[in-house]
């Protein structure tokens, strides 16, 4: 057997298989199962008088790996640093460097853009040394953002309540949340009108529809009720007549691959699929999937990235699969190249499949349902990126009637061109459905079928829903791809937004952190100077300005707002508005609030001690009922397990500890649950009258037995069975 004299070592144990299936020979892989040293999470951990000197220690619960990897590393001749290619990637090799007690000569770094077997051999034959910029780029980041958390933290506590955090970007994605709360509650409606003709050709039973345009060939607002009316009855009587008719062509180009941000916003809107939860998916596809016949590959190139840039290789595999799939119309004639934006970090790729060959539907029977959901995003956006535009036929009509214009349009695709394989989605529904419109002639005379006026208002800006607020915070420059995940669940872990459908909310305890913030510490919250200290890390990475000199700029400002504030703050206490909601007490008829407990947020009587009524707060899952077709609720047991059952409770008795998912049984149609817990857990079918029925013993756990809802938890043998829950 060859003896291993190299080792390679990565984040993840998965990552650390394929590798090493790749490498073989002399190479052993292991892993380093994330951070091996950071900072103290018992005190600052920062030494400010000593120049922002980070005062480093290895984590606790890894001090057996640590022992474990030195051993590996004294009896290896080269140690190949692997961990992400960005920059937190970039800080983990540096710790390991030093906790080991590498040279320079032993310790080499390698990056994988993408865990395929021939980048994996190309990088280990190329290595090079640890860029200290990256490092110190990190650095910056994890030490500003330590002072402001450990600093700013406890006068939250002594001001506001106890367990309260701030920090540089969710503080500010707090705030946009919350300043478009108050817009909205600003926001003064206003009337209009709008007035809609249902027109036919003359002897064509088919109507159309053409809206109120203006009088005399200008734009006309209707602005009231009296306005519209006019209108009406200037027209009800009069000749409604073509007076022009454009017919034009129009190309839509695809867009580009994905970068983090909108794969993060495109699952979100498609899927439903929580920015972290995304991250946690695409980490998978890129450190390896076990395919059957092939072995594990990695199905996507890494997922942390800014960048549009595609590799030659890739642009080629694309045009080859187009040409040979769709034919030469589908093809652009040249490939696509997309322009990143200023500001990028361009270390990486964008966000593709590493072998456009390998289609969803093609691997589907190997992915979870989840995996194969995005899967599928990644794949169709960037296949349709290198294809030919779409072209629609755009017909837009000019009807008159007496003084007043109409105007009738359609929009009816011609021929489908990246459209084949995908589609972009939007943020907003869109108001109307174009249908086509009938062969339409200058000088035609055409009958009114009935006038349709409607009273609308204007309407405020909406709320943020995930997707949108990644957006915001990515063209307002705050935070960086690695970042916008943690960021919105940080949010909502601390109770300063709540997620109201698909629409995030500000809490009162959101509102009064904000306000305190701003009225404090105005540059922790503001967009413009956060958007500032991005840059400045991103000069340090670039090596134009010393990470140090970033801390002593930030830190002169910020103590001394500190220190004014906690003279303003001294002794004061400032309340939090309970949260009313549309429930009443079923005991003493008072307006219910919302809590935070252990399990999460549920609803209490205000009237507490001497009402103690309590009501968990409904959460509709995705998917039907497999029973009677029912909804089926989120539910959490007095001993805080989460369960699901239906909404007709004993009266249909179905309850289950498996989650549903919003995918369908291929066989039966019935809902399609998955096991609880973390991991690539495949969904199955609970229909026992469906062919493809798992039981139970199948479904790669042991299972509790079900508490009905009453807060008794079960167990079986004595032993606890399943994954504990905590309800968060």
């Amino acid at each position: 057997m060859t003896k291993k004299t190299e080792l390679v070592i990565v984040e993840s144990p998965a990552k650390a298989k394929t590798i090493e299936k790749y490498l073989g020979g002399k190479f052993k892989v292991v892993a380093s199962m994330g951070h091996l040293r950071d900072l103290p999470k018992s005190t600052l951990g920062v030494d400010i008088e000593n120049d922002f000197e980070p005062q480093y220690i290895a984590v606790n619960d890894k001090k057996a790996l640590i022992s474990e990897l030195k051993k590996e590393a004294k009896d290896a001749e080269t140690v190949y640093l692997a961990t992400d290619p960005d920059r937190e990637g970039e800080a983990i090799s540096w710790h390991l460097k030093q906790l080991l007690n590498l040279s320079d000569e032993k310790a080499k770094r390698v990056t994988f853009n993408e865990i395929t077997k021939n980048v994996v051999l190309q990088s280990i034959r190329s290595p090079r040394d640890i860029d200290q910029n990256l490092v110190d780029a990190q650095q910056a980041r994890r030490v500003l953002d330590r002072i402001v958390g450990y600093q700013l933290s406890p006068l939250l506590w002594k001001s506001v309540k106890s367990g309260l955090s701030a920090g540089r970007v969710q503080s500010v994605a707090t705030r946009l949340v919350s300043d478009r709360e108050k817009e909205i509650e600003a926001f003064v409606k206003e009337e209009y009108w709008l007035l809609d003709a249902n027109l036919n050709k003359i002897g064509v039973p088919d109507t159309f529809i053409a809206r109120f345009y203006g009088k005399d060939g200008k734009k006309t607002e209707l602005k009231s009720e009296e306005e519209t009316m006019a209108v009406i009855d200037a027209v009800k009587n009069a000749q409604f007549v073509v007076q022009t008719v454009k017919t034009t062509d129009k190309s839509k180009a695809p867009a580009p691959p994905f970068i983090t941000s909108t794969l993060q916003q495109e699952a979100s809107r498609r899927i439903n699929m929580t920015p972290r939860r995304t991250m946690a998916i695409a980490q998978q596809l890129y450190e390896g999937v076990e395919i059957e016949g092939q072995g594990t590959i990695g199905l996507i190139t890494y997922m942390r990235t800014d960048s549009l840039r595609l590799s030659e290789e890739a642009l080629a595999s694309a045009r080859e699969y187009i040409l040979s799939h769709y034919g030469d119309k589908y093809y652009p004639g040249e490939p696509r190249r997309f322009k990143t934006k200023a500001g990028a970090q361009d270390a990486h790729e964008a966000i593709r499949p590493t072998d456009v060959n390998l289609t969803p539907d093609l691997i589907r029977k190997d992915l979870t349902n989840e995996q194969y959901r995005l899967y599928r995003l990644i794949w169709g956006r960037f296949t349709a990126s290198q294809m030919s535009n779409a072209v629609y036929k755009n017909v837009s009509a000019d009807i008159q009637a007496a003084e007043y214009t109409f105007k009738a349009a359609s929009s009816v695709l011609k021929f489908a061109g990246y459209t084949a394989v995908y589609e972009e989605s939007k943020d907003t529904e869109q108001d109307e459905v174009s249908k086509k419109l009938p062969e339409l002639e200058e000088k035609e005379r055409l009958e009114l079928q009935k006038l349709v006026p409607e009273r609308e208002f204007t309407q405020p800006p909406s709320r943020y829903t995930e997707a949108t607020l990644i957006r915001a915070l990515e063209e307002k420059g705050i935070g960086r791809p690695s970042t916008y995940a943690p960021t919105i669940s940080t949010i909502s872990t601390h109770n300063y937004v709540v997620k109201e459908g698909k629409y995030l909310k500000p809490t009162p305890l959101g509102d009064i952190v904000t306000t305190l913030l701003k009225e404090h510490f105005p540059d922790i919250v503001d967009v413009k100077f956060t958007n500032h200290m991005e840059s400045e890390l991103d000069e340090v990475e670039s090596g134009k300005v010393a990470w140090k000199g970033i801390l002593r700029e930030f830190y002169d400002v910020f103590s001394q707002e500190m220190e004014k504030a906690e003279t303003r703050l001294k002794g004061v206490k400032i309340p939090v508005p309970e949260e009313l909601s549309d429930e009443y007490c079923d005991v003493c008829g008072r307006q219910l609030v919302v809590k935070n407990g252990r399990f999460g947020r549920f609803l209490a009587c205000p009237g507490f001690p001497e009402c103690t009524f309590t009501k968990p707060i409904v959460i509709e899952m995705p998917g039907k009922c497999p029973k009677c077709g029912g909804k089926i609720l989120k539910r959490v047991s007095k001993k805080g397990y989460v369960f699901y059952a239906c909404e007709r409770g004993t009266e249909c008795g179905f309850i289950t500890w498996d989650v549903p998912t919003a995918d369908t049984c291929p066989t039966c149609g019935k809902t399609m649950f998955k096991p609880s817990g973390r991991g690539p857990l495949k969904a199955f079918c609970v229909n026992p009258q469906c062919p493809a029925f798992v039981p139970e013993e199948n479904r790669k756990y042991k299972k509790k037995t079900a508490d009905n809802g009453t807060g008794e938890n079960k167990k079986t043998g004595g032993k606890k069975t399943g994954n504990k829950r905590s309800g968060k």
